[in-house]
């Protein structure tokens, strides 16, 4: 597979990963957990990573997602080579280029919903006003906008992952990233999650969904196949 093209901020391009390469020492083994990945995701795509337990999906997610470094080859995000930042630039990369959703919700659980989607904005320096007025904007644009003041041991699983998706819109990233979205929720629940990710989607939003579920990965537009640390497909839906 030939290595995507050089991107710059305004091509269009958001992701591009060339020959990327991660492995790990576990005792005496060592675990080659990518080797030469090479991924381009456009603006505005709504793509699938796919793979098996140990296929590597979950560290091109890590990498992807600014939690974690490549050992070989290199990694742009819209334009910004970061495959090779220091942890301070990264943590700022994260905040201000990522929204993350994942499978456990990570939320605070004695502070409302509204306080929840309020702390990005918190450690981005925003205002008091500004952070409480983009909170309630992005709950009403997931569907709570009447439950913003209740905790999430008070929510439902759906609504407690409304409110971990209104907070990673609410810094208007670059790309939505999310973890096995509906691994903790109930069938009707998950489609209702799955409509929630579409109609982003139609409204503009990049998303790069992680998952092994083939019926998640079938309401993206595509999916990059991972086996052995190795893209063995990228193409059409799921």
């Amino acid at each position: 597979m030939p290595a995507p093209p050089t991107s710059t901020p305004d091509s269009g391009t958001v992701i591009v990963t060339r020959d990327l390469g991660r492995h790990y020492q576990m005792g005496d083994e060592v675990v080659h957990a990518l080797r030469g990945v090479d991924v381009r995701i456009d603006r505005g795509e709504y793509a699938a990573i796919m793979g098996p337990s140990g296929s590597g999906k979950s560290t091109l997610m890590n990498i992807i997602g600014c939690l974690d470094t490549p050992d070989a080859g290199t990694y742009e995000l819209n334009g910004r080579m970061v495959s090779n930042l220091g942890d301070r630039e990264l943590a700022q990369v994260r905040n201000e280029e990522i929204g993350f959703v994942f499978q456990t919700f990570n939320l605070l659980n004695r502070t409302s919903a509204q306080h929840n989607v309020e702390m990005p904005l918190i450690y981005a320096g925003i205002s008091r006003k500004e952070r409480h007025d983009k909170a309630v904007e992005m709950l009403e644009k997931v569907g709570l906008g009447n439950r913003m003041h209740h905790r999430p041991g008070e929510l439902s699983g759906g609504q407690r992952q409304r409110v971990a998706i209104a907070r990673a819109l609410v810094t208007s990233p670059s790309i939505l990233l999310a973890d096995e979205p509906t691994g903790n929720l109930d069938s009707n629940t998950a489609r209702e999650i799955m409509d929630l990710f579409e109609e982003l989607h139609g409204s503009g939003n990049t998303i790069v969904l992680v998952t092994h579920d083939e019926s998640v990965a079938n309401h993206a537009d595509r999916a990059i196949r991972l086996l052995d640390g190795e893209v063995v497909s990228d193409g059409g839906s799921a």
